[in-house]
């Protein structure tokens, strides 16, 4: 995380030989942010809610396994009990369960050892407690007095008391019998058992996990494998594009025209009723409507289409680089290992300390049911909704990091010119590069995204908890202020990756770089128009092609397992498994793609091929710029007069 000290005086534009910090102020508050999250986790242990939740407490606040004696609750004579040979928590009911608010409804007891067999009456309960000091009913009630004390149905375990598992989990005496849970349980277990096809999917799945593992297997090669050769197959699937859109768009206009001439041919023969007649004219002039807004809609479409052809020939050159860049750069496949491995990581941890949150704070007696509950009071509550954020927040910072580490090597590769003389480790360089220069700019870039994804979520759980109570007014309403931050974040998202890109090429701060991002999409708005829609549908196509060639193997190894009456469940694993898997390696391809417009764009902007100022560009793109020459459509002398500087702060390009 180290950053060294630079100068911030205008440089010629040197990609790959000039690096700075930047957004070091971000950072400080991230690092901050950070220390403050560790705070958060650090106060659940040291007040001792990760002990209390890990150990486990009764119904009184004494921790199980722990000496309470400097830990007594006024109004609660029966806490601050040395509990340090009780380890083990036992539930009077375990099977009272509050599936609303995801807890046991039963008085809890620290006891030294969980009941290894059922007890059925309570002169074994005595005897339990005799021999080995578990009393299982309420501290108050002595052992000797289990058998005549008056309030023995409420402070005691319910008979027959079950046998508890022989490993008691997380200091939980848990019954071995499933059948405690049955009132919950049978009414699944009854309709499984009752519905035949149902348990014909179900038994399918489980002895079909082989043949699901293999499938899975086989849609992460299929992925590697579209990521290299996709750029040889893009241009074929640019023209099945083309011709489809083309077939539809037309074929459709000329439907619609057809059915509104029959119309009229049905209502000039007089063969109908008056009131058929009505419904047929009213048919025909919606027909008409129709027809003329299709014709209008195809026109402008194969007009955009004309105009376009040439920057889809872009798109598709920009695939058959970005197909060379993994063959050059092989660890861009690991990214999305990495970035689920850190994201899962955090996400445990984030868990973890939201439970220890959840049995922090100040122990206060609840006067209905008589047993202490732990609540966090004044600014100590605000502690979940920071902890919130922060999951937000570093997720999104996870997530950019990946970004502008895969931005980092492709522009490497870009802007060498002679590939053999390329680091050994380009993305490894780019990792390293971000964490020592550009972790602010990560900051900031996702702590924007975080602004506006919270006020989406709050609205969506507003939306969920009023759902049928609202007028449809409000509903509206807020549906519509959901999409409207849903597509505002989708923008930043896009211009937050761009911006990425333009830091690891001049290590200017993300502002600048947005900025400058900016303004050269807004330069080459329709061929990032071209790339946006060819390219995603191109993508697109190659998950289609990823789940249905895992869906047709699968198909085939299950009709040779002849046990399996019901492929439905089974299949449809595989198939999700293998579009999350195409998702992941394929939106990798496609934040490799525009990082290379990026610099394509740049490339351009400053270059022009002359002596001196020669194009950093691959062999395939310099052919798209010759041809475009040839055609007119480029203006060799468009960066005349410009030199390559950096997108320097508080200057844009002209």
């Amino acid at each position: 995380m180290g950053c060294c000290s630079s100068a911030e005086g205008k440089r010629d534009w040197k990609p790959l030989e000039e690096h700075s910090c930047t957004d070091v102020p971000w950072l400080i508050v991230f690092t901050l942010f950070c220390v403050g999250m560790a705070f958060i986790c650090g106060f659940a242990i040291a007040t001792g809610g990760a002990s209390r939740l890990v150990s486990g407490y009764d119904s009184y606040g004494n921790t199980c396994g722990r000496n309470n004696t400097n830990n007594k609750i006024d109004g609660v004579p029966l806490s601050g009990a040395d509990m340090t040979a009780k380890k083990y928590v036992f539930f009077l009911e375990p099977c009272n369960l509050d599936l609303i608010n995801r807890k046991i409804k039963s008085i809890a007891l620290c006891v030294s050892e969980c009941p290894a067999t059922e007890l059925k009456s309570y002169r074994e309960l005595k005897d339990f407690a005799l021999s080995n000091g578990s009393h299982l009913c309420s501290y108050e009630i002595t052992p000797t007095r289990y058998e005549s004390n008056r309030d023995r149905f409420t402070k005691c375990p319910k008979l027959p008391v079950p046998a508890s598992k022989p490993a008691p989990i997380f200091h939980r005496c848990i019954p071995a019998d499933i059948g405690c849970y049955a009132e919950f349980a049978q009414a699944f277990l009854t309709f499984i058992s009752d519905n035949t096809v149902l348990r014909r999917v179900i038994s399918g799945v489980m002895a079909s996990k082989e043949v699901i593992m293999g499938l899975c297997v086989l849609a992460l090669v299929l992925s590697l494998i579209m990521m290299v050769v996709i750029r040889y197959i893009s241009k074929l699937l640019v023209w099945i594009l083309t011709v489809l859109v083309i077939i539809g768009s037309v074929g459709g206009t000329g439907v619609l025209w057809w059915l509104y001439a029959d119309y009229k041919l049905d209502l000039s023969s007089n063969s109908t009723s008056v009131f058929g007649r009505e419904v047929m004219a009213d048919n025909g002039k919606a027909l008409l409507v129709y027809a003329i807004g299709a014709t209008i809609f195809t026109v402008v479409l194969l007009l955009v289409m004309f105009f376009m052809r040439k920057r889809v020939a872009l798109t598709i050159s920009l695939f058959h680089v970005a197909g060379k860049v993994f063959i050059h750069l092989p660890l861009l496949v690991l990214q999305p290992f990495w970035t689920f491995l850190s994201l899962m990581f955090f996400w445990v941890y984030w868990i973890a300390v939201l439970l220890f949150l959840g049995t922090t704070g100040s122990a206060v007696k609840n006067n209905v049911t008589g047993v202490v509950e732990y609540e966090m009071q004044g600014p100590l509550q605000y502690m979940v909704w920071y902890h919130l954020v922060g999951l937000i927040w570093i997720s999104e910072f996870i997530l950019a990091f990946q970004q502008m580490t895969i931005a980092g090597a492709v522009v490497t590769y870009y802007f060498t010119r002679n590939k053999s003389q390329m680091p050994a480790t380009p993305v490894v360089l780019s990792a390293f590069r971000t964490i020592r220069y550009h972790l602010g700019t990560l900051a900031k870039g996702s702590f924007i995204i975080t602004l506006v994804k919270i006020p989406r979520l709050i609205l969506t759980y507003i939306h969920t908890q009023l759902k049928g109570k609202e007028n449809a007014c409000a509903r509206c309403m807020l549906k519509a202020c959901i999409c409207c931050l849903w597509c505002l974040e989708k923008c930043l998202a896009f211009l937050n990756q761009n911006a990425y890109t333009a830091t690891a090429i001049n290590s200017t701060n993300f502002c600048t770089s947005a900025r400058e991002a900016l303004v050269i999409m807004v330069e080459n708005a329709l061929r990032v128009a071209a790339i946006n829609t060819v390219g995603d549908f191109v993508l697109f196509l190659g998950k289609v092609l990823i789940v249905s060639c895992t869906a047709f193997a699968g198909v085939l190894a299950l009709n040779y397992q002849r046990d399996y009456t019901v492929w439905v469940l089974p299949l449809l694993i595989a198939c999700l498994f293998a579009f999350l898997v195409a998702h992941c390696f394929l939106s990798v391809f496609e934040n490799v793609v525009d990082v290379l417009f990026l610099c394509f764009a740049v490339d351009t902007k400053y270059n022009d091929g002359s002596p001196g100022r020669e194009y950093y560009m691959d062999k395939a793109l310099m052919e798209f710029v010759e041809n475009s020459k040839k055609m007119g459509q480029y203006n060799p002398n468009e960066g005349a007069g410009r030199e390559l500087k950096p997108m320097t702060r508080g200057e844009t390009s002209a």
